[in-house]
């Protein structure tokens, strides 16, 4: 815990110490845990947010509704594509326009790639946050081979900005399923050796069995979302609640556990990236032809733009979007990313900006976390428990 411990000062009445935790990048991000401590028993603990606020919300609504896309990817970083696609899905029915079958496909394709690459981030964090150096080296080196396929995939590794209004921006090579096959099966062999590092390894089992327990009915309660929801035993996924993409078409299945400690919380990003791939093999055998953008805004293409569509399967950016204008009225859309629900409200009056403009992200919804579980447990558990919530601060401060 010294890399995490900022200052200690005692309370008033001398019987309680008041550890300031941070906001020095204790571990995944800027924030501060300010916990009052009884010898090394935490009494209460308080997350200080805030440090990184990014203002996207004010941002957003004096950025052309184009400027947007990248905007959103920003708060979120290792989880990208949810941002992108819940904002296009919201702006898409601001618009009335309906992506063909081909590009919802590969919205689907790009976010499950996205989720596997955001689980092992926060497996890796969690990894270092408990003294496990292997961890987070194994994850972070096995986030590469997914980050190098969604990078073929949009020509970005991290910030994709892929999901436009209509369909998405470029094609997958001829060759992709392939590149896409070599790497789901080695990452099958290597989810065995972790689980003979962590699930199976008495120490990391003492760590997080029992630690943290998040109820079911506290889950509900406190409207937490995503892995750290269903690990408590409540199946509720955005993808099965209200599909979206090719969600519909796709046979899965919402990974929960009843235990709702910080192990569980493990496992069912575990249980997820085996979902996702699940999902990704049967999103490229089922990926039907056609095109990959609307046929109203192809029709609005300039002739060179429209030839090169025709010749590359990509879209010429920004091209037709660079005014593009939404008519007055509000929309709203959910999806579930990495870290759970991500949800977009827009309200237009009908210019190239919104007039105003909202993001709930599952970071933020689930930061009451840190006062609900962290409290009546050790010193040494705090690190155990963040991990586990795999909270992210900048997708909270947005």
């Amino acid at each position: 815990m010294s890399e995490f411990v900022e200052t200690i000062s005692r309370s008033e009445d001398g019987r309680f110490l008041e550890l300031l935790i941070g906001p020095q990048h204790p571990a995944s991000g800027h924030m501060r845990l300010v916990a009052e401590v009884d010898g090394d028993v935490v009494v209460s603990l308080r997350p200080n947010l805030g440090y990184v606020h990014r203002s996207v919300e004010k941002i957003a609504e004096v950025k052309k509704f184009l400027q947007i896309i990248p905007l959103v990817e920003r708060p979120s970083l290792a989880d990208t594509t949810a941002n992108n696609l819940a904002y296009v899905l919201a702006l898409e029915r601001l618009l009335g326009v309906e992506p063909p079958p081909r590009a919802q496909y590969l919205r689907t394709l790009l976010a499950e790639i996205n989720r596997i690459h955001s689980h092992f981030y926060g497996i890796g964090i969690h990894g270092v946050m408990i003294g496990s150096s292997t961890a987070f080296m194994w994850a972070f080196g096995d986030r590469e081979p997914l980050i190098h396929l969604a990078q073929e995939l949009t020509g970005a590794r991290i910030t994709y900005s892929y999901i436009i209004p209509g369909g998405v921006r470029r094609d997958m090579p001829p060759d992709f399923p392939d590149k896409v096959e070599k790497v789901l099966r080695y990452i099958e062999r290597r989810l065995e050796d972790y689980d003979k590092l962590y699930v199976r390894n008495p120490v990391v089992r003492a760590r997080l069995e029992g630690v943290g327990v998040l109820k079911k009915e506290d889950a509900i309660r406190l409207g937490i979302t995503g892995p750290n929801l269903r690990a408590s035993g409540v199946p509720y996924d955005v993808r099965k609640a209200d599909p979206y993409c090719a969600y519909p078409d796709i046979d899965f299945n919402v990974i929960t556990r009843e235990e709702g400690d910080a192990m569980a919380r493990f496992l069912v990003r575990v249980g997820e990236i085996r979902e996702s791939m699940k999902i990704i093999r049967q999103v490229l055998k089922k990926m039907p032809d056609g095109p990959i953008f609307a046929e109203k805004y192809y029709k609005m293409l300039p002739p060179n733009l429209k030839k090169y569509y025709e010749e590359t399967k990509e879209v010429k950016f920004p091209g037709i979007f660079a005014n593009l204008r939404a008519p007055a009225g509000e929309s709203v859309a959910r999806v579930e990313g990495g870290r759970g629900e991500v949800v977009i409200y827009i309200v237009s009056k009908g210019g190239m900006n919104p007039y105003r403009f909202r993001i709930v992200t599952p970071s933020f919804r689930n930061a009451v976390l840190f006062e609900h579980l962290v409290r009546n447990v050790r010193v040494a558990d705090i690190p155990a428990i963040y991990g586990s919530l795999d909270y992210f601060p900048p997708e909270a401060d947005r």
